[in-house]
């Protein structure tokens, strides 16, 4: 079955950075678009960056291009998340992604890795 772990969470100091990164188990990644998105508790899920199947156009929301890099390295299968500036506000589980978000049974998540911005 199709799987996807994330790694590289941990606990940072406000302002540190953190590489965050995604391998998928499963046929096809270069075809796939992925992405990252991130939930705290008592908030919804929200969207934090994306990339098309061959790593050509990286896109994020407004509130995250300035800080955080998405990248791909399809010959081994692995998407990866660069966190810098970090700020308390960033503290959630992060979960990679891929498939069409509202159609069930194209979604794939990972378990998610927990980053804590704390002082």
């Amino acid at each position: 079955q199709v799987r996807l772990v994330e790694s590289g969470g941990g606990v940072v100091q406000p302002g540190g950075s953190l590489r965050l990164s995604c391998e998928y188990f499963g046929d096809s990644f270069n075809t796939l678009a992925m992405g990252w998105f991130r939930q705290a508790p008592g908030k919804e899920r929200e969207f934090v960056a994306g990339i098309n199947w061959s790593g050509s156009s990286p896109f994020y929301p407004d509130s995250m291009k300035d800080r955080f890099t998405i990248s791909r390295d399809n010959a081994k299968n692995t998407v990866s998340l660069q966190m810098n500036s970090l700020k308390p506000e960033d503290t959630a589980v992060y979960y990679c992604q891929t498939g069409i978000i509202g159609i069930p049974t194209t979604e794939r998540w990972g378990k998610g890795t927990q980053v804590t911005v704390s002082s």
